[in-house]
């Protein structure tokens, strides 16, 4: 009998954890953003519209030249026509224009330099709400919500910094996870300080009280 009684207990111990589990994430939101992103240690940035490219010709000063990035993503330069430059690596596109620059130049050697970042938007994190200045960062290795909360300034006096929240693309599609972001800011425990990923959007609400 003690048995049966000690499984009872049991049962009603995970039951009752298990709706606890549910109020809490339906007052309190997503679990806490872990300390670790998904792996990014293999990132490379890939040009995006609004970039400035200076693209040198080794030997070949005349062709030479600083371009900017067209919003629909291609460059025109000297003997380079409407070719496309965004979502490539410089390395990528480097080696394309040699091709291009082939027909016209006898084994040319192209470097491409990224030297004006806007990026693509999943090369980017996003910040709205309650910062001091919202803004889109370019994403950078090991970039982490520090980094980002002095890029915009810090929080405003009306933001609720633990209600914070990420939003990242994961493959199984967008996944919100909470950030304490008042606890970083404003009273320097750095144990909730996160690594972000490109393409994150960071939401921080205005508190109510």
């Amino acid at each position: 009998m003690k048995t049966g009684k000690t499984l009872v207990l049991l049962a009603l111990a995970v039951a009752t954890s298990g709706c606890m589990s549910m109020v809490s994430n339906r007052l309190f939101g997503p679990p806490l953003l872990s300390a670790v992103a998904p792996e990014v240690r293999d990132y490379k940035y890939r040009i995006g519209p609004g970039d400035s490219l200076d693209i040198f010709v080794w030997r070949n000063p005349d062709v030479s030249t600083t371009v900017p990035v067209r919003p629909d993503g291609f460059i025109t330069a000297p003997l380079l026509e409407d070719v496309p430059a965004a979502g490539r690596t410089p390395t990528e596109l480097a080696r394309e224009l040699e091709e291009v620059l082939a027909e016209y130049i006898r084994d040319p050697l192209v470097t491409v330099t990224v030297s004006g970042f806007q990026g693509e938007y999943d090369q980017t994190v996003r910040v709205v709400g309650e910062a001091a200045e919202p803004t889109t960062i370019p994403f950078r290795q090991k970039m982490t919500a520090l980094d980002v909360m002095i890029s915009v300034g810090g929080l405003t006096n009306f933001a609720d910094g633990n209600g914070a929240r990420v939003v990242r693309q994961t493959p199984d599609g967008p996944v919100e996870r909470r950030i304490r972001l008042e606890d970083l800011v404003r009273d320097g425990d750095i144990s909730a300080n996160v690594e972000m990923a490109p393409g994150d959007i960071l939401i921080i609400p205005e508190s109510w009280f």
